[in-house]
């Protein structure tokens, strides 16, 4: 177990006392198993390794929103950071603590752009494939948050998968220029644009960007 510093506000999984979180898109919930295999087969740094040099020192508190099935929350723990994994999908925290199981990992129930359940300061926020989710109307709110939650000169790094969105869950192709807009407005300066290209997981209609926004001047 981690210790209950400001990044908690309940020892073990933090959770909605079974109410209803928002975000949660059945998809998931119906899919986590395979999920977790299909996540699972491309590691964090071949995800991650354009950015992989600013991340901070460990041991650093980190933040991992939309963890789904703990591979990035999983990696970051080995490498001596103290984690939280916040993902709302409550089949996919289960099949992430099967997979995962770890001290360094508090997994928590909340969900973007909200995250009401959490409390900083973090000095890196990792959203993996998770930003193309927001409807346009809450990604200013949620940018907002995400930069109330960081350290002071604490990293961002946010992964967007590119090309037409699925039909079967709600997503949407967000530009990285809109990510970069919407991190200035809240404070956030880009340090990084990283164009990762194809799809390590070979779907033709699908690519990556990865963006990584700063807190503060330089």
């Amino acid at each position: 177990m981690v210790g209950t510093g400001g990044n908690f506000t309940h020892p073990g999984e933090l959770s909605a006392m079974g109410q209803p979180i928002a975000g949660v898109q059945p998809y998931y919930a119906q899919n986590a198993g395979s999920l977790g295999q299909r996540y699972g087969s491309v590691t964090f740094d071949e995800v991650h390794g354009g950015v992989l040099d600013l991340l901070p020192p460990a041991p650093a508190s980190v933040l991992d929103v939309g963890a789904g099935t703990g591979r990035d929350a999983a990696a970051l723990a080995l490498r001596g950071y103290q984690v939280i994994a916040a993902e709302p999908v409550r089949e996919l925290r289960a099949v992430a603590q099967s997979l995962h199981p770890s001290e360094n990992i508090r997994w928590a129930e909340d969900s973007l752009p909200e995250l009401s359940r959490l409390e900083g300061p973090f000095e890196l926020a990792l959203l993996s494939a998770v930003w193309m989710h927001l409807p346009p109307a809450a990604r200013g709110q949620a940018m907002e948050r995400l930069a109330a939650l960081l350290a002071p000169s604490g990293l961002l790094v946010v992964s967007l998968r590119r090309g037409v969105p699925p039909t079967d869950r709600v997503m949407f192709d967000v530009p990285a220029e809109e990510v970069v807009r919407d991190g200035k407005r809240a404070g956030l300066r880009l340090v990084r644009l990283v164009e990762e290209g194809a799809d390590r997981l070979g779907r033709a209609e699908v690519w990556w960007q990865t963006v990584a926004l700063r807190k503060g001047a330089e």
